[in-house]
């Protein structure tokens, strides 16, 4: 039986990906209505499950007029792309946070499934052990997404 944010995750991507923009905006009220649970349930969905990494932009406003907003970024808009990568360039990044990127880029087809899986796997803690691991892992993933960019590599 899968979880209630794994529930609330699936419901408000179908309703996403029947949206053409790519925008889905509701009421977070309305939405733990629904789900029968609080609003900041809503709030650990969108953190966990709708971040930039996971090709995601989330705005909000809280109070009675309040609302959630959730755009859909796509890798096709290489300002998107150029925003990843510097946002991996000499930065931490955790392993969890690797993984989501990489999840993100396959998911966008610039990864195969099998990439993806030697990717996480070079970035897994077990094998980058140390107190620089997550230093490491960062400039690893901006020198994967700088090799990505380049137009004459296929």
């Amino acid at each position: 039986m899968s979880t209630l944010a794994n529930q609330i995750e699936v419901y408000l991507k179908k309703l996403l990906s029947a949206s053409e923009s790519g925008v889905l905006e509701l009421k977070r009220s309305d939405l733990a209505e629904m789900f029968m649970c609080v609003p900041s349930q809503i709030n650990y969905v969108l953190d966990t499950r709708f971040s930039a990494a996971q090709g995601y932009m989330v705005e909000s406003r809280r109070g009675g007029g309040g609302y959630v907003r959730i755009i859909s970024l796509s890798m096709n808009e290489e300002p998107n792309f150029t925003v990843l990568l510097e946002s991996a360039k000499d930065k931490r990044v955790s392993r969890q946070s690797g993984e989501k990127l990489v999840d993100r880029l396959c998911e966008e087809e610039f990864l195969s499934h099998r990439e993806g899986m030697l990717i996480k796997m070079m970035i897994d803690d077990a094998v980058l052990k140390g107190e620089d691991a997550d230093m490491l892992r960062g400039r690893m993933l901006h020198a994967m997404l700088l090799l990505l960019l380049r137009d004459d590599f296929a």
